[in-house]
């Protein structure tokens, strides 16, 4: 069925391929079918925590729609996964695959900028860290985004990657305009006004529906945010978290675990000039590689983490702190080194209940945890998997530190976490690891369901379905 040349170049090769399809495919009969694409054979594929990992048969790094196509049509024929990776941020293996992987770092391109409608658009291999300084040259910036910007808009698109701010959607409510490669090989526009269903499925698709080729965005004028940083106890914080949500544009804080120390950061919109508060031995010596250092030590003395978490707060976050910069420096911050993180997203109202039950089963088990426990709100909308469908949110993400790579156990604290979040109505986040499968998922979600038959008509094959989609798609669902 396949006839394959080889043309190397370094650590890469152009695959030109000649296939006779199968004639039990759908469909389908015989056909010749060339491809000409860069593939890497024998890559390793990490996530950026070194965490997950996988060698895909082939890693591919289409230049054109055209190559993309094929790429999808070689799966097809062989009965191949593909999954589309991005910079490898996610926790987990939602992108993993040994069959085929594409790479879109060279359909990344700028398609189109409308200053007057404060709208860009952009190919899906886009890095948001380069979206930020297209859009600084045009007088634009995204209206809010995460922690991290070396991410691809798509990838953060595809999984609900969101901020925070009560009056403020995840990433993807800013979207107004994807286009879809699918298993197929059509292309299909969505928004609001065409194939709705589908778009609002787009909008959190967990790589699953097809490729994102384009992205139209919402943009706002560029904007500098002011963020005032002071403490308090975490049990302040809780007792007042209804006024605090609304004292700013955007709020969040960090409650550090065996203490009852939270920090919080306050943003709004400013005209000011700019302040800088950064330290370079403050934050740089201090609160990274000393840090690094002492979490390493403490996984062989484990009682000295609720020290640790004391002694850095008192260092680095109990003093306020102010500072005024463009929207997107003060929306990103340092997630310091590789980790073990998971984050759920529960109502807002349930926020203290689930804080305090964390706090008293870290005190009464025995088991020391990092910091910070992250905490950001974000409001409702109509996703079909989105975590903030139909109710506004509070995300809550916890972190166990890998200093130096080390391995640090961490499965008792996920797994007690994860009670206390399906116990309070809890969804994990698409990106990060998690327990649960279909089963679990469809009651969680009103439209799932929808999003599954929707997925199945666009993909009936299942070529974009890995192993992670298998679990949270299909594991426990009738066919």
């Amino acid at each position: 069925f396949k006839l394959l040349r080889f043309q190397l170049q370094l650590s890469s090769f152009r695959l030109y391929c000649t296939s006779t399809i199968p004639s039990g495919l759908k469909g389908i009969h015989v056909m010749a079918l060339k491809i000409s694409c860069t593939a890497l054979r024998g890559k390793i594929f990490s996530n950026w925590a070194k965490t997950y990992q996988c060698q895909p048969e082939l890693y591919f790094i289409p230049e054109s729609i055209d190559q993309l196509r094929d790429v999808i049509k070689l799966a097809t024929i062989h009965k191949k996964v593909v999954r589309v990776v991005g910079c490898g941020h996610s926790p987990s293996d939602i992108t993993c695959t040994s069959d085929y992987m594409i790479s879109m770092e060279k359909l990344s391109g700028i398609l189109e900028v409308d200053v007057d409608r404060n709208q860009i658009k952009v190919q899906g291999g886009v890095k948001i860290e380069r979206l930020h300084k297209v859009l600084e040259e045009y007088g634009l910036a995204i209206s809010n985004i995460g922690s991290v910007s070396d991410i691809t808009l798509s990838g953060a698109i595809a999984t609900g990657t969101h901020a925070t701010g009560v009056d403020f959607g995840m990433l993807a409510t800013n979207v107004l305009e994807i286009e879809l490669l699918l298993a197929n090989g059509e292309l299909m526009v969505c928004s609001r006004h065409q194939n709705k269903e589908i778009f609002l499925c787009a909008l959190c698709n967990l790589g699953a529906l097809g490729v994102v080729v384009s992205i139209k965005l919402q943009c706002e004028k560029s904007f500098k945010l002011e963020q005032q940083q002071s403490s308090c106890t975490l049990d302040e914080v809780l007792d007042n978290l209804e006024n605090e949500v609304r004292s700013c544009e955007h709020f969040r804080f960090g409650w550090f675990p065996h203490t009852n120390d939270a920090v919080v950061w306050k943003c709004n919109r400013i005209t000011k000039p700019k302040v800088d508060s950064y330290n370079w031995f403050w934050d740089s010596i201090v609160g990274y590689h000393s840090l690094q250092f002492l979490y390493w030590l403490s996984s062989y003395f484990d009682s000295l983490i609720p020290w640790i978490n004391r002694t850095f707060f008192g260092l680095l976050f109990r003093k306020p702190k102010y500072r005024v910069d463009d929207s997107y420096k003060v929306f990103n911050f340092e997630c310091l080194f590789k980790q073990y993180v998971t984050e759920w997203a529960i109502p807002r109202e349930n926020t203290g209940i689930v804080l305090r039950q964390l706090r008293d089963w870290l005190n009464t088990n025995n088991f020391y945890a990092h910091y910070p426990v992250e905490v950001r709100f974000v409001k409702r909308d109509d996703v079909y998997l989105s975590q903030n469908y139909e109710r506004d949110t509070c995300h809550i993400n916890i972190v166990m530190y890998r200093p130096y790579g080390k391995f640090i156990p961490h499965d008792r604290y996920w797994k007690a976490y994860e009670e206390i979040m399906l116990a309070a109505k809890g969804k994990p986040h698409w990106a990060k690891a998690h327990s649960l499968t279909y089963k679990e998922l469809s009651q969680m979600y009103p439209q799932y369901d929808k999003f599954c038959k929707i997925r199945d008509e666009l993909d009936p094959n299942r070529i974009f379905i890995n192993r992670y989609l298998t679990q949270v798609l299909f594991e426990g669902r009738e066919e």
